[in-house]
């Protein structure tokens, strides 16, 4: 397994070269040092580490917090704060850049390594699902295959048609595929389900709920009964009018 390369931002050079061999002593690899945030942001983009240490209060023009905001929007490599400042003014401007992880100085050895080791794994599943959402959407995409989707489920591919789903439901961070036979659940925003799933076939009839049309076997009230469904599906207020002129009324 190939070395983990590290980017150590601190403005401290004593406090720098400590990190910097404990890292190598971790069996890391420290790609470069820096001492302000403009540098470790063209350091990012020359050197590619995999991590970045970074120290909240570093001297410059730039604060470590936004030299992390830049770095994070940029290139998305995870960043770890070194700080010896744990108040609640600098936590709230150091969580909004989404950190992996937050360490106060001095620190152990055992801290460094632990924290590194689950900074990398959460980036990494992080990365994974992106590939994985990515590659569902690209076959959406696919003219050739328009009414094929690939959903992972426990571990593997598994291919659906577009023509068997009934509804997708909204849960949070997830949403949910029901087919005539099974569910799939899957990491995505009903925005962009919504935007990648022919029109032509579906319709968003609640903010929480995405229908196939030729699905449905009736509308009472506020509500959309789907064939072989006995659970009525919500019809929100914002989205009934569109609905209706998408249904063959008389």
């Amino acid at each position: 397994m190939s070395k983990i390369n590290i980017l150590v931002v601190e403005d401290e050079s004593i406090v720098a070269k400590d990190i910097q061999q404990s890292l190598k002593k971790l069996g890391y690899n420290v790609v470069a040092t820096c001492s302000n945030g403009e540098d470790a942001i063209q350091a990012v983009e020359e050197k590619t580490p995999d991590i970045v240490l970074m120290d909240i209060m570093l001297k410059g023009e730039i604060s470590g917090i936004e030299a992390a905001a830049q770095i994070r929007e940029q290139f998305n490599v995870p960043i770890i704060y070194l700080t010896a400042y744990a108040d609640e003014s600098t936590l709230s401007k150091a969580k909004v850049t989404e950190p992996h992880g937050y360490i106060i100085k001095p620190f152990k050895e055992v801290d460094l390594h632990t924290s590194i080791e689950m900074a990398i794994y959460k980036h990494q599943k992080e990365m994974d699902v992106i590939k994985e959402r990515d590659f569902l959407y690209s076959i959406v995409d696919n003219k050739e295959s328009k009414d094929m989707i690939f959903i992972k489920s426990n571990s593997k591919l598994t291919r659906i048609n577009a023509s068997d789903i009934y509804y997708i439901e909204a849960m949070k961070d997830y949403v949910v595929i029901t087919t005539r036979n099974e569910k799939f659940t899957i990491h995505a925003t009903m925005k962009d389900i919504d935007k990648k799933l022919p029109p032509s076939d579906f319709i968003r009839v609640h903010r929480s709920y995405i229908v196939r049309l030729d699905k449905i076997n009736a509308v009472q009230s506020n509500s959309v009964i789907l064939e072989e469904e006995k659970k009525p599906i919500p019809i929100g207020s914002f989205y009934k009018e569109a609905l209706l002129r998408k249904l063959n009324t008389l």
